[in-house]
């Protein structure tokens, strides 16, 4: 059986009793970094008490999940417990898994999904924005004609649905920059940029995008545009 695990996005805190049980009965773990692997099962045993149990750790990210599908669908063939998880948060949302998933629907093999805090829906919350109407759109391109073609595409949207907000993940080494595009549209959006969410330096800021730019920021940042 395969488990999609969910994981705290920053706060150890936030584990769950059921991802934790779920992680220690595993036979084979796959994680995307595997000492953030190695800090969350430390604190499934400090938090919960659990006993950590002989299991197998593999390193599973994007770039190799195809060379490792062969391997974790045999296994799960023969039934062994396997975990996916993330660096934080749900895998496949802008992490691996995604190839995973569609190869155990085409071989009927049973998989689940162990809930856990989402940096989108949290972000969502903090914005004030209508949270029953928004597009989650991953991490933006990073080239630019590749982010205007989006930005104009995303403003086609805003004309048919002007209440739609947009969700995405940027890099503190781009959110100038990006903030920049969506000035430079003529768009003139309210923005909010969250960051270190459930961390000890969790901060909301918001305004226009022309009044967040050039600013340094820092940290895992979610950008919500309306």
């Amino acid at each position: 059986m395969l488990y999609i695990v969910s994981t705290p996005i920053g706060n150890l805190d936030d584990l769950s009793i059921r991802q934790a049980k779920t992680l220690i009965s595993s036979d084979i773990i796959l994680a995307e970094d595997t000492r953030s692997a190695a800090i969350l099962l430390k604190a499934c045993a400090a938090n919960f008490k659990f006993q950590i149990t002989n299991f197998k750790l593999i390193s599973y990210y994007k770039e190799k999940e195809f060379e490792k599908l062969p391997e974790v669908i045999e296994y799960l063939k023969e039934g062994k417990n396997v975990s996916l998880i993330c660096e934080s948060g749900t895998p496949l949302i802008s992490d691996p898994g995604y190839l995973l998933v569609k190869t155990c629907i085409k071989k009927n093999i049973p998989f689940t999904v162990i809930p856990g805090p989402s940096a989108v829906i949290s972000s969502m919350v903090l914005s004030g924005f209508d949270p029953s109407k928004f597009m989650f759109l991953g991490f933006l391109p990073k080239r630019e004609n590749e982010k205007l073609k989006l930005f104009k595409k995303l403003l086609s949207i805003k004309e048919i649905f002007p209440e739609m907000s947009f969700v995405f993940y940027e890099s503190p080494k781009r959110i100038n920059e990006t903030l920049h595009y969506i000035n430079k549209m003529g768009w003139n959006p309210d923005v909010v940029i969250c960051r270190e969410i459930t961390k000890k330096f969790e901060e909301v800021i918001r305004g226009k995008a022309e009044d967040l730019m050039n600013k340094q920021y820092k940290g895992e940042i979610t950008i919500i545009v309306k």
